[in-house]
């Protein structure tokens, strides 16, 4: 069987990546439009030439491929090849402009692959004095990254199921990725843009400024987390804290939520399981942490009260904002919030993890496995979720995802623990970047060694797409063999 998939396979047409990654790059063009702009308000002239330069040399190279011709069809590996693509290409181009802040390559490399897969770590010390345009480029990285995720996930699915239903696809779009992406990214900017625009106005009434209302919603509503602050929630009082947090639920919960109960007046099982999701592990990782910091730290009960549902939410969502220092928290805290971030927020979002929904499939087939113990030889009973029945490609694509997201996590871990840091610390800080979350308790900074430095970008690259599409990306079979001739 082997065998005979891989002489139905093709692989990727290099005119049909060239075209499209040209187009890509006049996307990214026409959006650095916009922190050269804020640098020039801001006066930062150095950082203008940097991103005019970025500007030229992007749409002179994407205006040069996208007039390749090549076929309208395009396959499902070379859709994935473009996304991985985009998102390492991205980071490496916007390191250029963030150097001129005072960066080095590696850590203005490191915040801009933050910024983009939407984390929120920081090898900053201090955001005390850190230029305007520097605040907002990571934020504004943080905003369009946390949209390219969920528009580019339609490329990301290889089977039909509940993940594709969650994000509204129908058949037609995932069959055709260009047409069905452009329809799925006007259908998400509705959304996104809607949840800014009332982010940011909702900001503005608790009493938060203008340039930080911004900000923080677009790290917000991206679940991304670069406060332009050093104490990031902690910098308000509770009504910001408490709207903000509510921002990052909202971005949490799949876009095609909103867009089918608000535009098309309807209802569809998987989004309402995914919002119930999303909301009830929320409250139990509060309960969790509030427990273990009233038992292990002995925290009075009005701070547990105050921050164990602001970590709780901030870890479940991805987002990572944190109201008090993650290095203060006990053993037990820590790990309950290691699992939250690991799990992450729901499919379709822009939160990170391995998704609940794929969490609540592998549950649905344990439940099972349990109650066949109980029935007659002759009885017939299926997986379901949501109001239907569980195909097997979904089960095995959900069990060998969270499978991949663990064994990420263990072999990232281990050069962190050989070098010396606390086993815990640095499960935690991986952890944090392969579920693309953004807490850190203290060990990403400049001094980090380069190959940790390192091994937490290739975690947040993976943990933002998922792992597959790398793995797609570096088969030697998406390269090599035959290719697809025609439209």
């Amino acid at each position: 069987m082997g065998k005979q998939a891989i002489e139905l396979s093709y692989a990727v047409r290099l005119r049909v990546v060239f075209k499209y990654f040209g187009q890509l790059s006049l996307v990214l063009a026409a959006l650095s439009l916009v922190p050269l702009v804020m640098s020039v308000i801001f006066r930062d002239t150095p950082v203008s030439l940097r991103y005019g330069i970025v500007i030229v040399g992007l749409s002179a190279s994407g205006f040069g491929l996208a007039r390749l011709r090549a076929p309208s069809r395009v396959q499902v590996n070379e859709g994935m090849v473009l996304v991985a693509l985009m998102f390492i290409f991205t980071p490496l181009v916007m390191s250029y402009p963030m150097m001129g802040s005072g960066l080095d390559f590696l850590d203005a490399f490191f915040e801009a692959v933050s910024g983009v897969t939407t984390t929120g770590l920081s090898t900053k010390a201090t955001l005390a004095g850190a230029p305007q345009t520097f605040l907002f480029a990571r934020a504004w990285m943080q905003w369009y990254g946390g949209l390219g995720v969920v528009v580019f996930s339609l490329a990301l699915i290889m089977q039909p199921g509940l993940v594709a239903k969650g994000l509204a696809a129908t058949a037609a779009e995932t069959d055709d990725l260009v047409g069905g992406t452009r329809a799925y990214a006007r259908r998400a900017l509705k959304v996104y843009g809607g949840l800014t625009a009332l982010g940011i106005i909702g900001s503005l009434a608790v009493g938060v400024g203008f340039l930080d209302a911004v900000l923080y919603t677009f790290a917000a509503v991206s679940t991304g987390g670069f406060a332009p602050n050093d104490g990031s929630l902690a910098t308000f009082g509770r009504p910001a804290q408490l709207w903000i947090t509510l921002l990052c639920l909202a971005g949490a919960i799949p876009l095609a939520f909103y867009y089918r109960l608000f535009k098309e007046k309807r209802r569809v099982a998987v989004d309402f399981l995914q919002l119930q999701a999303v909301i009830i592990a929320s409250l139990v990782v509060s309960l969790a942490v509030g427990a273990t910091m009233w038992l292990s730290a002995g925290m009075a009960w009005p701070q547990v009260l105050h921050h164990a549902p602001l970590l709780a939410i901030s870890a479940q969502t991805t987002a990572g904002f944190s109201s008090m220092p993650c290095a203060q928290l006990d053993g037990g805290s820590k790990l309950v919030l290691i699992f939250s971030m690991l799990v992450g927020g729901g499919a379709g979002s822009t939160a990170g993890g391995f998704k609940l929904l794929r969490l609540l499939i592998v549950a649905s087939v344990f439940r099972l496995i349990l109650l066949r113990t109980g029935l007659s030889k002759h009885a017939v009973i299926e997986p379901r979720l949501a109001g239907r029945r569980l195909i097997d490609d979904e089960i095995h694509a959900a069990l060998l995802l969270i499978v991949m997201f663990v064994a990420v996590v263990v072999f990232s871990w281990l050069p962190f623990v050989a070098m010396g840091y606390s086993p815990l610390d640095s499960l935690f800080e991986v952890v944090s970047a392969t579920g693309t979350a953004g807490l850190s308790v203290g060990l990403t900074s400049a001094k980090l060694p380069a190959l940790l430095k390192g091994i937490l970008c290739v975690d947040m690259l993976m943990g933002r797409l998922e792992i597959i599409a790398w793995l797609v990306m570096f088969y030697p079979g998406t390269w090599f063999g035959r290719r697809m001739e025609g439209t």
